[in-house]
């Protein structure tokens, strides 16, 4: 069981990705954009963040810099809509462990949940 912060700026996402993530025995806290998952993660201290490539205030590119600028070790997994592809290999250039795409797939997150953890 890790815990995990997932960040989306839709709440339908965040609840969709949490309810999976909760199936799968994960503990799951939230952040509505890369700003939040900032001051959320230095409180939480998760195992792993999701992060959703398109968000107000401070996108998923920009949160994933800052993050790995003060937590190197930190484990990101972006999530993005088809057509993003040139927003994830910049992501994961930047240090994002892996994508997930949208809509969720459950298989294809517990795999990659079970990567990032391994």
């Amino acid at each position: 069981m890790a815990k995990i912060l997932v960040t989306d700026d839709s709440m339908f996402m965040r609840r969709t990705l949490g309810t999976i993530l909760k199936k799968l025995n994960h503990e799951v806290c939230e952040a509505s954009n890369g700003e939040e998952m900032l001051k959320v993660y230095e409180i939480e201290k998760p195992d792993l963040v999701t992060l959703d490539i398109t968000m107000p205030i401070m996108d998923g590119l920009a949160a994933l810099k800052a993050l790995k600028q003060v937590h190197p070790e930190a484990k990101v997994v972006m999530c993005s809509a088809m057509g993003q592809k040139a927003m994830v290999l910049e992501a994961v250039q930047n240090g994002a462990f892996d994508f997930i795409v949208k809509p969720f797939q459950e298989d294809r997150i517990a795999e990659t949940m079970a990567r990032a953890m391994s």
